[in-house]
């Protein structure tokens, strides 16, 4: 019943085709995000998710998440209004609709930073997005990115570095991605990027130019 209401929801949905973007954190997907959104200013828009966890130094509320209760966000997900929802360490995160909508409506490129969980609930709607996995070099490499931080406690990096593992490994399977980018050299990782996305990227200009 939930699959069908998204699948003529998404149906409904008008614009170019939306990106999924997945990855272990700390394989590079924010800075390839921002690069990307910086160079193709009034194409691309971002899907902001909604997390129960509590903001880092430097973010924004409305701009990196939508900071909510638990309580609210548990009311929503039962109402029907996330596309996906997941619990990592303890913090609820989620797509809602309408921060999908919102982004379509303007005639953006709708970008969707979520996890394999999250890929998985995506697939089984018709939002028909281009999936893209951002992996990093190796696992000493992402230990070391996400040490470097010093924003997790040890049990949290363990956490990470063990979803890590396993989403590399789901990465490979047929049909669930459509280009898997290693990121070990930014420059290089970022023109895969844009190589993956041209195409979508000139339908958006060609109709803002027309418009």
């Amino acid at each position: 019943m939930y699959t069908r209401y998204l699948s003529r929801l998404f149906s409904a949905m008008a614009g170019p085709r939306p990106v999924v973007l997945s990855g272990p954190s700390g394989a590079g997907k924010s800075t390839l995000l921002k690069k990307l959104l910086k160079e193709y200013e009034g194409i691309f828009g971002f899907s902001v998710s909604h997390t129960t966890r509590s903001p880092r130094p430097g973010e924004e509320n409305g701009k990196d998440y939508h900071y909510v209760t638990r309580e609210y966000m548990q009311a929503s997900i039962d109402k029907g209004e996330f596309i996906e929802s997941a619990v990592f360490s303890g913090n609820m995160y989620g797509t809602s609709k309408a921060s999908v909508q919102a982004v379509m409506d303007k005639n953006l490129i709708c970008v969707l930073d979520i996890d394999m969980q999250g890929v998985r609930a995506v697939k089984t709607t018709d939002l028909n997005p281009i999936y893209i996995f951002i992996q990093p070099p190796s696992m000493s490499i992402l230990e070391k990115r996400l040490r470097d931080r010093e924003t997790e406690s040890e049990e949290s990096l363990q956490k990470r570095l063990h979803a890590a593992q396993v989403d590399m490994v789901i990465s490979k399977d047929p049909g669930i991605f459509d280009v898997v980018i290693v990121n070990d050299s930014l420059d290089d990782a970022y023109g895969k990027l844009k190589d993956t996305l041209i195409e979508e990227i000139k339908k958006v200009q060609k109709t803002n130019l027309s418009s």
